[in-house]
């Protein structure tokens, strides 16, 4: 049978500020983040099955990447959990309820790599997990592939 690659975009609002960075973004600053998941694999061929044609249902990767990422980080302040953000930290804490801490500084490359270790262990057995392309701005993005890192 064919592997097939199947594709959905989402989308979400989140900022962060680069902690050390020796340019304008190590201010607080945010982006209309666009992410696609690419997965992969053969078309299910099971008569009994209700998902039979199908890669994996489009729906049930909505839910994965949905509590994986989006619930997660949508309107959200990530932050790197590090001495030097403690005080910012603690701060923000008791004005906001979404802090996300991250032990990595939260560029576009470093959360495509958290977000394919999260989906990957996530994946139904026969889908893997093909490549990620995360819009930091209209004409910025990052990508990670699989074929990258194995």
């Amino acid at each position: 049978m064919a592997q097939i690659r199947l594709t959905k975009e989402f989308s979400f609002e989140s900022a962060h500020a680069l902690d050390g960075y020796d340019g304008l973004c190590r201010e607080i600053h945010g982006h209309s983040y666009r992410l696609f998941v690419t997965i992969k694999g053969e078309p299910s061929q099971c008569e009994d099955n209700p998902k039979r044609g199908m890669v994996m249902d489009f729906g049930d990767l909505k839910r994965i990447v949905n509590s994986e990422i989006i619930e997660r980080l949508d309107h959200s302040f990530v932050l790197r959990n590090s001495e030097q953000n403690a005080e910012l930290q603690r701060a923000f804490s008791a004005k906001f309820e979404k802090i996300v801490l991250v032990d990595y500084q939260p560029t576009c490359e470093n959360m495509l790599a958290d977000f394919a270790e999260r989906l990957r262990r996530r994946l139904p057995e026969g889908v893997e997990l093909h490549s990620l392309r995360l819009h930091e701005t209209a004409t910025s993005y990052a990508e990670w592939f699989a074929s990258d890192n194995d």
